[in-house]
């Protein structure tokens, strides 16, 4: 198993894993691979039958093998494949205020013209269009990703909770060397050295639509509800406050 991906970021989309990626790509006893290799939410390979051997060489050099890829956690089978592929494998999942964390994934696809839909229209139509197929789940599942209860209920099905990790990215923000020190003892590395805060990404400069109002929020924070209670009841994490 020495050459097998030891260490996954596996959520959520949009709440801090491209910074948590960058920061760990910098630890010398970490080869963190090309960010979301998308292998374990591919339904093209023949998962009765996986051959590792090209995902595998996506990581080149020594050290701890980093997939960091925030749609496992939420695509089906992901979890599974993860587990069958190293039952031993450690997963960190990010979260932040769902409503935020939704409206930033809209954003994205509306960047990306794969949303023409309003935001408010989008989250009302969301499970119509998920229902249609995978187009629908892979970008259109704003609120489904929001539902954090639901996927860390997955992952803790298939590994020990010792080998999760939860971070709220208002922390990686406001801490992150006290976030890296967690990291670090969780990947079982060395500490991190000297590591500067990097920059926040900057949205793409163009012409967004007005923001979630009252009533999206409420929408959401509605859907969620039972989620929310979960999510805090797993992972100690409030579901009350933005997470």
């Amino acid at each position: 198993m020495s050459g097998r991906v030891g260490l996954f970021i596996a959520g959520g989309q949009k709440c801090g894993t491209t910074s948590l990626h960058a920061y760990l790509a910098q630890h010398p006893e970490i080869c963190a691979g090309p960010k979301e290799l998308h292998f374990f939410d591919d339904e093209g390979v023949d998962w009765a039958r996986p051959d590792y051997a090209a995902y595998e060489a996506r990581f080149v050099g020594p050290g701890m093998r980093v997939d960091a890829t925030p749609i496992y956690g939420f695509w089906p089978g992901a979890m599974e494949r993860i587990a069958a592929y190293n039952p031993a494998a450690r997963l960190i999942f990010l979260s932040r205020d769902p409503v935020e964390r939704a409206w930033s994934q809209w954003c994205m696809e509306y960047a990306r013209e794969d949303e023409a839909m309003p935001f408010a229209c989008a989250i009302r139509e969301e499970r119509g269009r998920i229902a249609a197929g995978e187009v629908g789940l892979r970008h259109h599942s704003y609120i489904q990703r929001s539902a954090y209860g639901m996927q860390v209920a997955r992952a803790m099905a298939l590994f020990p909770r010792r080998q999760l990790l939860f971070i709220e990215s208002a922390e990686l923000a406001r801490d992150h060397k006290g976030v890296l020190a967690r990291v670090a003892a969780f990947a079982g590395v060395s500490p991190f050295g000297a590591v500067e805060p990097l920059r926040r990404n900057a949205r793409a400069q163009m012409d967004y639509p007005a923001p979630p109002d009252a009533a999206d929020r409420a929408y959401i924070m509605k859907r969620l509800a039972h989620d929310r209670v979960l999510f805090e009841r797993l992972t100690g994490i409030g579901g009350a406050r933005a997470v």
